[in-house]
């Protein structure tokens, strides 16, 4: 059984989910891919790893980075997971390639490349929004690509965070 709760963010509604125990997923409303990681049995409930996302989120929406961050479960492909947990290594107020992250599991993984887009993909996928920063993901050029939740939100992410000036 999952559970759901919902947070009221300054971009828009923000849905929660867990296990019981970590978060398995934090969608914007109505993003690609929403809650595709979730149980089709779930309900709302308050948890303390909600509680706790709640204060992450409050946190990094005044302005400032968390210092701390919730129990989080990924329930994803090998390949997935690599690449959030690379995410997960980008620094607040900083940015990176998708080819710096597919260098990066090249290397992991011993070959000799591996396809941007392939991550691209993985990254599209990340069910665990803001936290597993898919918005500090940027195209070789510097471009701001795709973002699930809206290309307006990854902009304003980005400006809350002072990577690119509002």
């Amino acid at each position: 059984m999952d559970y759901i709760f919902h947070y009221a963010s300054p971009l828009g509604k923000i849905t929660l989910a867990s296990d019981g125990e970590a978060l398995v997923g934090l969608w914007f409303e109505g993003q690609k891919y929403f809650a595709d990681t979730l149980s089709p049995e779930h309900t709302e409930s308050e948890l303390p790893v909600f509680a706790q996302t709640a204060k992450w989120l409050d946190i990094y929406f005044s302005g400032k980075a968390p210092d701390f961050i919730p129990p989080l479960r990924l329930r994803l492909t090998e390949f997935r997971r690599a690449v959030c947990e690379i995410m997960l290594t980008i620094p607040y107020g900083q940015t990176m390639t998708y080819g710096e992250i597919a260098d990066i599991i090249a290397k992991q993984k011993n070959l000799s490349g591996m396809y941007a887009q392939a991550v691209g993909n993985a990254v599209g996928h990340n069910p665990i929004s803001i936290i597993i920063p898919c918005h500090r993901v940027i195209g070789a050029n510097g471009s701001l690509t795709g973002y699930a939740g809206g290309l307006d939100k990854k902009i304003r992410l980005l400006e809350l965070e002072n990577v690119i000036k509002k």
